[in-house]
């Protein structure tokens, strides 16, 4: 067979007619094959398979029995084989073993090289489910050019990570802008065995019918309102919480839940936990409604909320900008030391600098730039700010200052309006400090759901997904660690592109910068570092902690009760750990990573493909020692499983009630003449300054998917399979996972600790965000506020 090894006889599923009766999504259907093999063909190492039925099937694995020599061989194929007159090659698929490619059986290497050919494809032409082509596009895909919004990456201005291609005709006005797809048509090309299975897709429908749903009664009654998509009073939002929106369980009702399948039925019902149209209550208002108003809750959400990972020590005061002057004026902050010492409990600004005790929620610069465009837009009316905050010995952060700054009237005048606001309890300088932290946590929040969330996870992740399948295959060690690491993330991203990024989508309905929101964070990604989204790194260059080898992970955390951090190196341990013994049974010297050629086109790939616009940035790991390998795996599994959790499980039990975490500012901070109606009631002009009712329904909505686990989850140190190709693996595996759950004994005793106030905050809300979950197979799902999957799921 030439360079190839030798074929056996054709074989062919045995009663596989009998099989095919009432199977449901989750069934699996087990059949028998018999082989006709000679020992002398040698051991098998692949097998060629044609699907000559009209319907495409799901491949799970093959097991050979009574192989002469070895006894029992696995296939894990997890893939979609569909009818052979779909393909223009043979499906292959390999036994469960690793080779690096210069160790690869001589047999089996031109199949291995043709594999990877098949899985780039050619660069061009539409791509139908079938095709199995992970390539790269720029996203050019989010609206229309009437809709006037930037294509983001392939240039200095707005560069960007890429997105897999999927092949659609450009638009016929502007053929640099891809067409799109009817707002329902959710069949986007992602490679097949790169989408939901049929379990989730089902799961993720439902529970975005019943969540969306949920906005319907409170719309209709708005209709009959006096005041039309408004709240009138916070107890308005607390009601959308409680029984008056339960549909009665009436006769229809009873006969509806009895013609449905069951798992529709419970996404649609959430019978897990109540009836359709309400909102489960966030946890944030669980155990005490008013608690999230408290400025020690203000603080803590900082370092144990759903964006832990903004906040920096303060080096200077005041805070200087590092914006050029002769672009933005002056922007430096107008805070002085009399507004804030008189809250230091006794310390000076100089003293709180030296103690590592002062630190800042800073979101001055990343906005000025755009703020007089989003202030431009119709509904929004937002501030840059800073927050400074003092470390108090019994650990809690308490906000000492707020600086709101906006654009002048005046387009020649540069320097901002800045007005600085301090903690009061009396009067309308309350209500201003009340309105103030709101104008925080609208910056808070829409930075988190742009920046944090989709740039940092969702689209920064995504290259490696498609380089990873092009140029490693799967034979690579390297492949066998980080592809569980990948499952569904492409499917998820480009729905999030369909609906909730694009032009209009809900993400420019529900967050601030509006119709910028996505051209501002490709101006932010310009400073996106690859090496610093490994956790230490991060905590280093934000100043909240320091190199100290007397420390565990040789850190000592400057916040040392910071939920996130704590936990976070932990789980970062971990991983490293794990990573190390397995890329340690593959790889005995940094010659072996130098001489390895599918190892090297992966890493130049990724660089100069996808996230190609930042090429040339000296931080990118240069690929020839073992520890470049380790800290790289380690930073891309972090990324994809913790990372993530922390800043997507948390999204409802925090901001589900959006008084605690509002997504837009519709009015400034009010002038004198507003203070009558300041004074008059305070909460209906809190109200009318934040989201209004309906955007506040639509982000409730949107975040209670987003927050929920799937009942397929697999969870850090779990497996789909129970195979390994080595021993080694296997045990090395073993001992990750054990390591993960003794991690949720200790996360569980230090939420009991209560010495550490941030672990539950005065709202009695444990930090369980990055609970691994290792030890539960129980498969509920659901919004459970823990748990970290292996991979950007939702």
């Amino acid at each position: 067979n030439g360079s190839r090894g030798k074929l056996g006889k054709e074989a062919y599923l045995e009663s596989w007619g009998s099989k095919f009766t009432s199977l449901s999504a989750n069934d699996d259907a087990t059949f028998n094959i018999t082989f006709d093999w000679d020992e002398s063909l040698g051991v098998p190492g692949a097998f060629l398979i044609k699907n000559h039925h009209p319907s495409q099937f799901y491949l799970k694995n093959v097991t050979l029995e009574d192989v002469p020599g070895i006894g029992q061989l696995q296939f894990v194929c997890n893939s979609w084989v569909y009818p052979a007159y779909r393909y223009k090659y043979d499906r292959v698929f390999f036994a469960y073993k690793t080779y690096l490619p210069c160790n690869t059986p001589e047999p089996l290497r031109a199949y291995r090289e043709d594999e990877l050919i098949n899985l780039r494809g050619y660069g061009s032409g539409m791509l139908k489910e079938w095709d199995r082509v992970y390539d790269y596009a720029l996203y050019n895909d989010l609206g229309s050019p009437e809709e006037g919004r930037p294509v983001l990456g392939g240039s200095q201005e707005f560069p960007y990570p890429r997105r897999g291609r999927t092949g659609r005709r450009p638009n016929k006005k502007d053929p640099n802008i891809e067409s799109r797809l009817l707002l329902l048509n959710l069949n986007i090309y992602v490679p097949r065995d790169e989408r939901f299975s049929q379990v989730k897709f089902s799961e993720f429908v439902c529970s975005s019918f019943n969540s969306l749903g949920q906005v319907l009664i409170p719309e209709i009654g708005a209709v009959f309102n006096k005041t039309i998509n408004e709240f009138d009073n916070l107890q308005d939002i607390h009601k959308l919480y409680k029984e008056e929106n339960n549909l009665p369980d009436s006769r229809p009702l009873r006969n509806t839940r009895e013609c449905l399948p069951w798992q529709s039925f419970k996404e649609l019902l959430h019978v897990s936990g109540g009836r359709p149209l309400k909102f489960p209550k966030p946890d944030i208002i669980k155990n005490d409604e008013t608690a999230w108003k408290t400025d020690e809750e203000f603080g803590r959400e900082m370092i144990a909320g759903v964006n832990p990972v903004i906040i920096r020590r303060l080096e200077e005061f005041p805070p200087a900008s590092k914006l050029d002057p002769k672009v933005y004026g002056n922007q430096n902050s107008s805070m002085t030391k009399e507004q804030i010492e008189k809250n230091m409990n006794g310390l000076t600004v100089e003293e709180a600098i030296a103690g590592n005790k002062l630190f800042i929620l800073d979101y001055h610069d990343v906005l000025i730039p755009y703020l007089r465009k989003i202030n431009k837009t119709k509904y929004t009316r937002a501030y840059a700010s800073r927050t400074v905050l003092l470390l108090q010995d019994n650990g809690t952060l308490k906000p000492l200052a707020i600086e709101l700054s906006r654009e002048q009237d005046d387009v020649n005048v540069y320097d901002p309006i800045s007005q600085v606001f301090t903690p009061s309890e009396h009067g309308i300088e309350n209500s201003k400090w009340q309105l103030a932290k709101a104008y925080v946590a609208v910056n808070d929040s829409g930075y988190h759901q742009l920046i944090s969330h989709w740039l940092n996870t969702h689209a920064a992740i995504e290259p490696f997904v498609i380089a990873t399948n092009r140029q490693l295959s799967v034979l690579h060690p390297i492949y066998k660690l980080l592809q569980p690491h990948f499952r569904d993330t492409m499917n998820i991203n480009a729905l999030a592109r369909h609906t909730l990024i694009n032009a209009g989508g809900i993400l420019e309905t529900t967050v601030f910068p509006a119709r910028y929101s996505m051209e501002m964070s490709a101006v932010i990604y310009k400073n996106w570092n690859f090496t610093e989204q490994a956790l230490p790194e991060d905590l280093l260059k934000r100043g909240v902690a320091v190199k100290d080898p007397n420390h565990r992970h040789g850190l000592r955390l400057l916040i040392e009760d910071y939920p996130f951090a704590v936990d976070g190196l932990e789980i970062w341990s971990a991983i490293k750990d794990w990573v190390t013994d397995y890329c340690s049974i593959h790889y005995e010297t940094d010659d072996m990573i130098q001489g390895d050629s599918e190892l090297q086109s992966w890493w130049t790939e990724l660089r100069e493909e996808g996230h190609g616009d930042l090429k040339d940035k000296p931080w990118w790991p240069k690929m020839q020692t073992k520890d470049d390998l380790i800290q790289t795996c380690t930073i891309i599994i972090w990324v994809a499983s913790a990372l993530h959790a922390a800043v997507n499980f948390g999204q409802y039990p925090y901001a589900g009630f959006l008084p605690n975490r509002p997504a837009v500012s519709r009015r400034f901070m009010p002038d004198t003449q507003e203070h009558a109606e300041l004074e008059k009631d305070f909460h209906l002009f809190f109200l009318k300054t934040i989201t209004a009712q309906f955007q506040t329904l639509l982000g409730v909505a949107l975040i209670e998917i987003l927050s929920q686990h799937s009942t397929e989850e697999i969870y850090l140190g779990q497996r789909d399979t129970s195979e390994w190709p080595k021993d080694e693996e296997k045990e090395a595996f073993a001992r990750f996972s054990t390591k993960l759950v003794t991690i949720e004994n200790e996360i569980t005793e230090r939420n009991k600790d209560q010495r550490l106030r941030n672990r539950n905050g005065p709202v009695k809300m444990p930090y369980t965000l990055l609970y691994p979950n290792t030890s539960d197979d129980s498969k509920k799902g659901g919004l459970t506020g823990s748990g970290i999957p292996n991979s950007i799921t939702i």
